[in-house]
């Protein structure tokens, strides 16, 4: 039988030691939190009115959460990337520009419509993501200008560009081109968490399983190290970049496809810095060499869940991003005492 003192110094051992514990409990906590204060605030609150609520959920935060796989690859990596919001905003003004059935649409000039013109534009909208990652990885790698300055100022030149090119245009999204998001299964919607699970399930592979994965985690652990083993770093770090763009781009094309409309009223605002807390709360180091896919997805429904909680509570809105900026310190703050612990 374990004593109360045995049983504490595990639950230290483990809070200190295991990243995705913490997480975890973490999140199982704000679950119950979560049904106690949705059953308070709707007495009589059945089970599939929690299913409910949890479906939608996901389907909100499906976008960020892709977004946080990407971003969790680049944090591992030893670098940050603030640009990617701003980034998944003119990719989609680019794809609903490309498909747009009226007289501003791009394919249709060219005599493209129906499933071809989809292809091209989903097609044009990854490979330009993946350019828009690569050029911030170049800034960062050959530009030696540090990540943060770099994705500051791509995030701002790329705002600017997506408010100028949606100036005063009224866009007409093909309904076949939505089923890509909106296409039912069983009565119910719910793509775009298919594809989040498929991407996680992808990303943890290929950070687990492959040299490339080991390659992000020895170049954020130490450049010198890795660079003294043989590896290529400025590549690692470019590649890991056009991975985010990559991800941005299918997050952005996934909101074209849910709302009919590129996202470019707040040009992507919100999805950087919730892809970056929900990688810090799943347990990936900012200073690089430690990451984790679930950690990842788990942080993104923590977000997802301290964001209705703030609601449910009467927290106001507008203060939503300082909420989040709290989180963000805690869990850094969390991580040092956890990381000093161990090494006690």
């Amino acid at each position: 039988m374990y004593s109360e003192e045995n049983l504490f110094n595990w639950f230290i051992r483990n809070w200190s030691n295991r990243p995705l514990f913490r997480t975890g409990l973490t999140f199982s906590v704000l679950i119950v939190i979560h049904a106690l204060l949705l059953n308070s605030e709707y007495p009589g609150f059945a089970p599939s009115d929690w299913l409910l609520v949890w479906k939608n959920l996901l389907l909100e935060y499906a976008g960020i959460g892709i977004v946080a796989l990407g971003m969790m690859f680049v944090i591992a990596c030893g670098a940050v990337d603030l640009s990617a919001g701003a980034g998944a905003a003119v990719v989609s003004s680019v794809a609903a520009l490309l498909m747009d059935t009226g007289e501003r649409g791009v394919l249709r000039a060219f005599g493209l419509y129906g499933l071809p013109a989809y292809a091209a534009s989903v097609c044009a909208g990854i490979l330009f993501g993946a350019m828009l990652g690569q050029l911030s990885g170049v800034l960062v790698t050959r530009g030696k200008i540090p990540p943060f300055i770099a994705t500051l100022g791509a995030m701002m030149i790329y705002r600017g560009v997506t408010r100028q090119l949606m100036a005063g245009v009224a866009l007409d999204i093909p309904r076949g081109f939505r089923r890509i998001a909106l296409f039912e299964i069983s009565g119910e919607a719910f793509l775009p968490v298919v594809y989040w699970l498929i991407l996680s399930i992808l990303f943890h592979i290929i950070l687990n399983r492959t040299v490339f994965g080991k390659y992000v985690i020895a170049a954020g652990s130490s450049e010198k190290a890795a660079r003294l083993a043989g590896i290529n770093v400025n590549r690692v770090k470019r590649r890991v970049y056009a991975l985010l763009g990559v991800m941005t781009a299918v997050a952005a094309l996934l909101r074209v496809a849910e709302s009919g409309a590129p996202n470019y009223s707040d040009a992507g605002s919100g999805y950087a810095t919730d892809a970056i807390a929900a990688c810090v709360l799943g347990g990936s180091r900012l200073g690089g060499g430690r990451g984790y896919i679930a950690g990842a997805v788990m942080g993104t429904l923590i977000i997802a869940v301290i964001t209705q909680l703030q609601g449910l509570i009467g927290v106001s809105p507008y203060l939503d991003e300082a909420f989040k900026g709290i989180v963000i310190i805690g869990a850094v703050l969390l991580q040092g005492k956890g990381e000093y612990a161990a090494r006690r």
